[in-house]
């Protein structure tokens, strides 16, 4: 059964899969809260609260009445922190079903 996650997390993991793909390149302004609510059909104070993360963790910088900006070094660490979580709590319950469909990695390789 899926997870459902709150609206500003689902929010704030589509701007750390775009900061990691280099769509949101380290140094580059981030979409104002206004643009990216509308983009992404959100009230303003989700995004502002998802933005509000990244702030927290140090992935992002603002520059007072210019905007927000990705810091140096937030893919790699995004990407470590996704890694981790994957590792940790997604490739467990993807390595059971594996098993349980009786699937080897010759079968799987073969199908990428």
């Amino acid at each position: 059964m899926a997870e459902s996650k709150p609206v500003y997390l689902k929010l704030r993991d589509r701007i750390a899969a775009a900061i990691i793909d280099g769509r949101y390149a380290e140094g580059a302004m981030l979409p104002s809260v206004r643009a990216y609510a509308a983009e992404q059909g959100a009230n303003p104070l989700t995004v502002a609260k998802a933005y509000q993360q990244f702030q927290a963790d140090g992935l992002i910088r603002v520059q007072r009445g210019v905007g927000m900006f990705v810091r140096e070094g937030a893919a790699a660490q995004l990407r470590a922190a996704e890694r981790e979580t994957f590792l940790g709590e997604e490739w467990p319950a993807i390595r059971r079903r594996i098993e349980r469909l009786g699937l080897d990695a010759r079968e799987l390789l073969e199908r990428t």
